[in-house]
């Protein structure tokens, strides 16, 4: 049986130079195709990891290739010190399909959340109140690695040995508007959440407990910052998860799907929000350079197709359907079926790396979360045939657990 241990390729460890920072399992690839990646052994899988919810596309799009590779023949870098034709397209589209004014681009989701910490403190002190610095954070959120970002989500396991915490975060309970509100103090600028919490689980906020933090944030006068770094751009079936609650955050921070598996993020803010950051107050050598802008625009150019999120919709709610009956027939294995779209978790009874290592010996790859949660990631492009068989994989891996068991 494949086992979870750091030591992957034919049972030799990683090599010596590279940081022991990854608990990696015993397999590695050498190319993709669509939903697929074929290991240097030969062996095929069904990708509903998605390099945790990077490859949006699939493997080797062929728009996304041949952007890449046109771009990559004309020019890679200049820096901002100059105008970036690509991304200052990609900011014009991404400011036209959403509720934003402004783009800011950097190279992850941990640096578009830092974005957005940063414009709250700034735009409380522009306006007369640098005493507003503290941000509202829900638990079980995840924003990143950072110092800033680890505080923020406020993880025992991701704080372990980086003291002193970065101060100014106040976490309360994800779903719970009250102790929300009781939470808002005078030195309060903002409230950072993700409409669906990835890492912690794939937990979904309700539309109501997304209209009451708008509802709080206006009251108090708060940046209301959403953290869509893993369920945005599509993965919902709308472009970004909080529309569905027919509500907008004054700031936003936006990666890993952008790039369709090429580094970029960006913090996407209103006018008002963004007019808080000035020439000289934030910056980065590589964010929005053309290779990574010429791919985020081919990324949106399939996205935002016609039909594109419509079918993200359908195949996400035959995927949920397919998901909650393997959870009712397997309760041994699986207490309940999460998520939403295209953005899917099992929580399991069993250890959540032991399901995983059964669904690699079936040929899928998935990923873990915390609450004991198998997270299932799939690209955006899926067909109702690849979620048949990744349904047969994980009912086949919960029978084979359940006999164990017994």
């Amino acid at each position: 049986m494949l086992t979870h241990r750091p030591v992957p390729f034919g049972g030799q460890p990683v090599t010596a130079a590279v940081m022991a920072t990854y608990d990696r399992y015993d397999v590695a690839f050498e190319h993709g195709e669509g939903a697929y990646l074929y290991a240097t052994d030969g062996r095929r899988f069904l990708d509903f990891g998605g390099g945790v919810a990077v490859t949006s596309l699939g493997h080797c799009h062929p728009h996304l290739v041949e952007a890449l590779t046109d771009q990559a023949g004309r020019v890679w870098h200049t820096s901002n010190l100059y105008h970036i034709p690509q991304q200052q397209r990609l900011a014009e589209r991404l400011v036209a399909a959403t509720f934003a004014d402004r783009a800011f681009f950097c190279n992850s989701g941990a640096e578009a959340v830092e974005c957005s910490l940063k414009m709250a403190r700034r735009f409380h002190d522009r306006n007369g109140a640098p005493e507003r610095y503290r941000v509202i954070t829900c638990a079980g959120g995840f924003h990143g690695r950072t110092l800033a970002t680890i505080a923020a989500g406020a993880s025992a396991k991701m704080l372990d040995g980086f003291d002193p915490v970065v101060e100014g975060f106040d976490q309360v309970p994800f779903g719970n508007l009250n102790e929300l509100r009781a939470a808002v103090g005078p030195e309060t600028a903002a409230i950072l959440v993700e409409p669906i919490q990835g890492e912690g689980g794939i937990n979904a906020a309700t539309v109501d407990f997304l209209k009451g933090l708008r509802a709080v944030a206006d009251e108090f006068g708060l940046l209301l910052i959403f953290d869509e770094v893993q369920c945005g751009i599509g993965r919902t079936g709308r472009l970004f998860a909080h529309e569905w609650a027919g509500i907008a955050p004054d700031a936003m921070a936006v990666a890993k799907g952008l790039g369709g598996g090429f580094p970029i993020g960006t913090c996407l803010a209103t006018e008002e929000a963004a007019a808080a950051l000035t020439p000289g107050s934030h910056g980065s050598t590589f964010g929005g350079n053309p290779l990574a802008t010429a791919v985020g625009n081919a990324v949106l150019d399939v996205v935002l197709a016609e039909g594109f999120l419509d079918h993200v919709r359908a195949v996400g709610e035959d995927f949920g359907d397919r998901l909650a009956e393997i959870a009712r027939k397997h309760p041994d294995v699986v207490a309940e079926a999460r998520g939403f779209g295209l953005m899917r978790g099992l929580k399991c009874v069993v250890e959540n790396k032991a399901l995983i290592a059964r669904l690699i010996e079936g040929g899928l790859l998935s990923v873990p979360a915390a609450d004991n949660v198998v997270r299932l990631l799939p690209p955006l492009i899926i067909e109702t045939a690849q979620v048949d068989e990744a349904a047969a994989i994980i009912d086949a891996a919960c029978a084979a657990l359940a006999a164990e068991a017994a």
